[in-house]
């Protein structure tokens, strides 16, 4: 065996490390065709026409859920506000409180995003619509000298179930979403 088969194969060694951690995790799907869900942290405004009681800003407990006057708890976690407002507006009808009645459910404020690893400034950060891993290195200040800014880690709660997925800089970020920017190996 000569020395440059030596030195390439030493070499490569490092890269096959590295990048399996990351290349043996899925890709994360897109995160523009998923709707969005409720969970925890969440502060969403109901306002049910004729029930000023009812009007008001409620943050999603831990439990995943939110306490309505004359309705007690509803389980919310995992449901988009256009599902949340047909539940208010079917439980109001059940109960005979309001035949027709007209929900409305809007997301207030969004539970804050996570970034660990080589970023400036690690932390927790409000959620921004439409954000991705870039915007989100760009909120924590930036990338480290040591960053690999080609892929990133995302561990993500869809629903009950919690995944590991793999990011690139244009990937959609989602809250409560943790990411994990990896160091560079050279």
């Amino acid at each position: 065996m000569n020395r440059r088969t030596l030195l390439s194969g030493i070499c490569a060694l490092p890269v096959a490390a590295c990048s399996s951690a990351y290349s043996d995790l899925p890709v994360a799907s897109a995160g523009s065709t998923t709707r969005y869900t409720l969970g925890p942290g969440d502060s969403i405004k109901v306002a049910v026409y004729g029930f000023d009681a009812m009007a008001g800003s409620y943050i999603v407990s831990d439990a995943g859920t939110i306490s309505l006057p004359m309705l007690s708890t509803l389980q919310v976690a995992g449901k988009s506000a256009p599902e949340l407002e047909t539940e208010i507006a079917s439980v109001l009808r059940t109960r005979d409180l309001a035949p027709n009645a007209n929900v409305s459910v809007q997301v207030e404020k969004y539970r804050p995003f996570y970034i660990l690893g080589e970023v400036q400034r690690p932390g927790q950060y409000p959620y921004v619509p439409g954000m991705t891993v870039l915007t989100a290195v760009s909120i924590a200040g930036g990338y480290t000298f040591r960053a690999n800014k080609k892929v990133a880690s995302v561990d993500r709660l869809t629903g009950t179930a919690r995944s590991k997925a793999r990011l690139d800089a244009d990937s959609q970020v989602l809250p409560g979403d943790t990411i994990v920017v990896p160091e560079a190996w050279f």
